[in-house]
């Protein structure tokens, strides 16, 4: 357990918004003066008077390369949580070990995998709502008179397909076939050509 004196030195030093930055920093590589300075935008001074307090306090650590500079690392990794004391109210900072942080990095993990499935499982419950719509509108065009073709195009088109070579791969048709429907398509005002590519129009596009 830390002593106060210890601890209120810890959150004076932490309290710094570019020490901080620092230790993130070095969290990802050890790195000399001029490398922090450039990656962070601090003065190449101000870093080192911030390395020089880490240092001091037994955060950081660095060794010399051949050329003689610094590589600054962190020699004991450090993180504080806080938290309020529900009697007094009071904001009590803890020290947490490595083995605190594991658990919240855990923890961190667990949510978000769970995340992750929630996402998957709206993203299946996407699917079924598309191949319903896809049934829905092969019944429409079915019941409106188009063929196959047609309908296979259009639900290409319906998927981003902007160009013939893009619905030749989604429907497996063969070029000539793609082109004399869009042809078709073009001319009942369905599809309409922007420069190069292929959109659907509008239900109230002039």
């Amino acid at each position: 357990m830390l002593e106060q004196a210890e601890l209120s030195r810890l959150l004076d030093i932490l309290g710094n918004r570019n020490r901080r930055r620092i230790i993130e920093l070095l969290r990802e590589k050890p790195c000399f003066v001029t490398e922090i300075s450039e990656r962070l935008m601090i003065s190449p001074k101000a870093v080192i008077d911030h390395l020089q307090m880490l240092e001091d306090a037994r955060i950081l650590a660095f060794r010399s390369d051949c050329r003689r500079r610094k590589y600054y690392y962190l020699e004991h990794d450090i993180s504080i949580q806080v938290h309020l004391d529900e009697q007094s109210h009071d904001l009590i900072p803890m020290i947490l070990s490595g083995e605190q942080r594991l658990l919240i990095s855990l923890q961190k993990l667990r949510q978000m995998i769970e995340e992750r499935d929630e996402l998957a499982r709206k993203l299946e419950e996407k699917e079924r709502e598309i191949d319903h719509q896809i049934s829905e509108v092969l019944h429409e065009g079915k019941q409106a008179g188009y063929g196959e073709e047609i309908m296979l195009v259009s639900v290409a088109l319906a998927h981003g397909a902007g160009n013939p070579a893009m619905i030749r791969d989604l429907t497996d048709l063969p070029p000539e076939t793609v082109e004399s429907t869009l042809r078709q398509l073009t001319d009942e005002g369905i599809v309409w050509r922007k420069g190069t590519g292929l959109e659907l129009r509008g239900i109230y596009a002039d």
